[in-house]
């Protein structure tokens, strides 16, 4: 069976809930995130644990954004661990997202956009030309020009930045949540289904999956609802 193309984000307290929950869903979901918080409490060590004996592919999710040669350096050093998508911040500028795709060759690098959890208000705030959707489209062009293979944006962009990208470019879309599921932090959100249809390739999805009693019945439901929609992984 063909898994679904969902990254189950497993924003765990310990390492050992995070593998417990990476071999819940493996057969279900192609991907599976570790973000700063885990990978800065375990290390490197973390990639191993969630992968364990499967082929998931392991997202890692640390959202570079520094100078490029200290850009390029850390990816250099997760490189190693081959990871199939890592995230630096598009804000970063082009300069630094082509150090970080020269320097892991292997991966994806993803350049995120504009975080699922702002709001047209926070751009403003911080000094971001807005509104949303229109940052991400600027900052979306300029990380694929300098080589980005994937960008990260919220599924309500999704169908502007592919349009924007062409078809080429892997979207990968937080802020998913099944219908009736709590929004949570997340500022712009849609379904799983409208993601797809959207455009988006790879949707991000956590506490849906993570905090249900069986994590693995959900994601086989999740899963499910998406090969009625005739979608595999990418």
């Amino acid at each position: 069976m063909t898994p679904a193309p969902i990254a189950v984000a497993l924003d765990a307290p310990d390492l050992e809930t995070a593998a417990r929950w990476a071999s819940l869903v493996t057969p279900h979901v192609s991907t599976v995130k570790v973000g700063l918080e885990l990978y800065l409490r375990y290390g490197p060590d973390v990639v191993a644990s969630v992968r364990g004996a499967s082929r998931v592919q392991v997202f890692l999710d640390l959202k570079l954004h520094d100078i490029p040669a200290t850009v390029a350096g850390a990816a250099r050093a997760v490189a190693r661990l081959k990871p199939a998508f890592l995230t630096v911040h598009a804000s970063g500028g082009s300069t630094m997202i082509r150090a970080a795709v020269e320097a892991a060759p292997g991966t994806k690098i993803a350049a995120v956009t504009v975080l699922t959890s702002l709001r047209d208000a926070d751009l403003a705030e911080i000094g971001l030309a807005g509104p949303a959707s229109e940052a991400v489209l600027r900052l979306a062009a300029i990380a694929v020009e300098a080589g980005a293979q994937a960008l990260v944006c919220s599924p309500r962009e999704a169908a502007a930045v592919r349009a924007e990208v062409g078809p080429e470019v892997t979207l990968i879309t937080p802020g998913v949540r099944p219908q009736g599921a709590d929004v949570q932090d997340q500022a712009r959100v849609a379904t799983p289904e409208q993601a797809l249809a959207a455009g988006a390739d790879l949707l991000v999805i956590g506490r849906p999956i993570t905090g249900a009693p069986d994590p693995g019945a959900a994601a086989a439901g999740i899963a499910a609802a998406l090969r009625r929609m005739g979608v595999g992984a990418p």
